[in-house]
């Protein structure tokens, strides 16, 4: 099953997502973060009979739009850590990203001029939390998972690198594309191609099953350093091939489109706007 958040109406609706472009609503939730405060979450989805819908990608909003908690894995394939020239880590290394952040998978990434000059691309999975986890384990962790999306996370490495706290070049406002639905576990298997394009140049590639640390195990470890609530967003890091590593480096530029795809969930694509 699928489910995505639409503005629809001058709000935002949650729909049941039928075809790329169609769906139906379900009722009373505005969203899918909304959705997932429900027990039963699952059921009133499955079975939602409300108005059938058509949209386009711009229609299409983050898919959970205001998570309480977006926590982000940083150096978790293991690709990744080989072309940065870091060990494999022992425990996850964790930042955040704040609400601000999240934008629709369609909308433009709006950089201000003061943060436009080390602009990089991470293509990434994420994990939707659908129920409270505290303290949980590894082998009980599925249960917790309501699904995965898509996560284009924009990284400004000028800000990154200014103190050896990543949250700075990994927060900015409306810098991040995230959909473009939600994939229930049970529609979603690890294992396929995960791969970021730059203007339709692939720049990015690995199966996703290549974490390091995979969601079972993020979803213990973060639980016992704080509860994890319906709708939190866990970004599990992303692989090789990004412009800062890169001999010579290479960033985004005004105008450039960065397109993220996860087989089995779909694609993301957000154009950069220079202010």
């Amino acid at each position: 099953m699928r489910l995505a958040t639409i503005r629809h109406k001058g709000s935002t609706a949650t729909v049941r997502v039928e075809s790329d472009h169609s769906g139906v609503l379900v009722d009373g939730y505005a969203s899918v973060g909304d959705l997932l405060k429900q027990d039963d979450w699952y059921k009133v989805a499955e079975t939602a009979n409300g108005e059938k819908v058509t949209f386009e990608e711009k229609d299409l909003d983050a898919v959970v739009p205001a998570p309480s908690k977006i926590v982000c894995v940083g150096l978790n394939y293991a690709n990744h850590i080989k072309e940065m020239g870091r060990e494999l880590p022992t425990y996850p290394t964790l930042f955040t990203k704040y609400p601000e952040a999240l934008i629709g998978p369609y909308d433009d990434v709006q950089v201000p001029d003061y943060a436009n000059s080390q602009l990089d691309w991470e293509g990434e999975l994420a994990v939707i939390v659908g129920k409270y986890a505290r303290r949980v384990k590894a082998a009980d962790a599925e249960g917790y998972i309501a699904g995965y999306a898509v996560m284009n996370d924009y990284t400004m490495r000028d800000y990154q690198y200014r103190s050896v706290q990543w949250h700075q070049g990994k927060s900015f406002e409306k810098s991040a594309g995230f959909g473009p639905w939600m994939t229930t576990t049970d529609s979603f298997e690890f294992g396929g191609e995960l791969a970021t394009f730059l203007n339709g140049e692939k720049m990015q590639t690995t199966p996703t099953d290549d974490l390091v640390f995979k969601p079972a195990d993020l979803i213990e470890y973060i639980s016992h350093i704080y509860p994890l609530n319906p709708g939190d967003v866990i970004i599990t890091g992303t692989p090789g091939g990004v412009g800062h590593a890169r001999d010579p480096k290479r960033y985004i530029g005004n105008g450039d489109v960065v397109e993220v795809s996860i087989e089995g969930l779909g694609s993301i694509a957000n154009k950069t706007v220079f202010e």
